[in-house]
C-alpha cells in the first residue's frame, strides 16, 4: 500500500484544525427561536384540539369566538353586527339565515342576493385544523369559492366536531366524506389575507378578507 507524506507546514495546519474541532462547539445564536419552532410543530401537552386551534388561529391574526350553544352563537353574531354597524351582511348558511329572519329587524341578506358591496359574509366550513389554525373550505359549500377572497370580513361558523388535529387528518376526513367525488377546489385558509410583495411591507387584506372571525359552537 502506497503512503503519502505531508509537508511540515501542512501538518501544522491540520493539527491546528484538529485542536479547534476538539474544543466545545460555539453556542447557536438565538436558541430561543429553535425552541419556539419546536413548540409550533409539536402540540402542547394537556391542550385539546379546540384550544390548539383557537391559540394558533389568534396568533395568525384571526379572531376566535367560542359559543357554548346555538343561542349564544346568534347572540354574538347580533352583537358583532351591531358593534360594527354593517349595512349589508350576507349569510350562506340556511339554518343561521332562518334564525336571523325569525327575529325582528333586517340584519342579514341571503347570499343568493350576492350584493357586491356587502361588508361581511357568514359561511360554514369543511373542517378546522388545530395545529396550523387553518380553515378548510371547498367548492361544495355555498360561496365556497368567493367567501375567502371577495368580502372585507369573513365570518366562519364551525362546530367542535369539525376540528381535526392536523392537515393529514383533514385530508383523510375529506376522502371519507366525498370518496371518489372530491370537490374541484379545496382551499386551506390560514389567517387573514396578507402580502409583503410591495417594498417588503406586510399588508393585510389585499387578496382577500382583512378580517377573519371563527365562531366555534360546542355541539357535544
Amino acid at each position: 500500500m502506497q503512503t503519502f507524506k505531508t509537508s511540515k507546514s501542512k501538518e501544522n495546519i491540520l493539527a491546528k484544525i484538529r485542536k479547534e474541532l476538539n474544543k466545545a462547539s460555539v453556542p447557536m445564536p438565538y436558541p430561543e427561536l429553535e425552541k419556539r419552532q419546536t413548540e409550533q410543530i409539536y402540540a402542547k401537552a394537556g391542550m385539546s384540539d379546540e384550544e390548539k386551534f383557537a391559540e394558533t388561529f389568534n396568533e395568525l391574526g384571526g379572531k376566535f369566538v367560542f359559543c357554548s350553544n346555538r343561542e349564544e352563537l346568534m347572540d354574538k353574531l347580533y352583537a358583532l353586527h351591531e358593534n360594527r354597524g354593517w349595512k349589508k351582511m350576507l349569510c350562506a348558511e340556511k339554518d343561521i339565515l332562518a334564525a336571523f329572519n325569525a327575529a325582528p329587524g333586517n340584519v342579514v341578506l341571503s347570499s343568493d342576493d350576492n350584493p357586491e358591496d356587502a361588508e361581511a359574509c357568514i359561511t360554514g366550513c369543511e373542517l378546522l385544523v388545530a395545529r396550523t389554525g387553518s380553515v378548510i373550505i371547498s367548492s361544495r359549500q355555498h360561496m365556497g369559492r368567493t367567501s375567502s377572497v371577495f368580502y372585507p370580513v369573513h365570518i366562519i361558523v364551525a362546530y367542535t366536531g369539525q376540528v381535526v388535529p392536523d392537515i393529514g387528518d383533514a385530508i383523510n376526513a375529506m376522502k371519507k366524506k366525498y370518496g371518489n367525488d372530491m370537490p374541484s377546489m379545496i382551499n386551506l385558509n390560514t389567517g387573514p389575507s396578507r402580502t409583503a410583495d410591495i417594498e417588503k411591507t406586510l399588508v393585510v387584506g389585499v387578496h382577500g378578507p382583512g378580517e377573519v372571525f371563527c365562531f366555534l359552537v360546542n355541539d357535544i
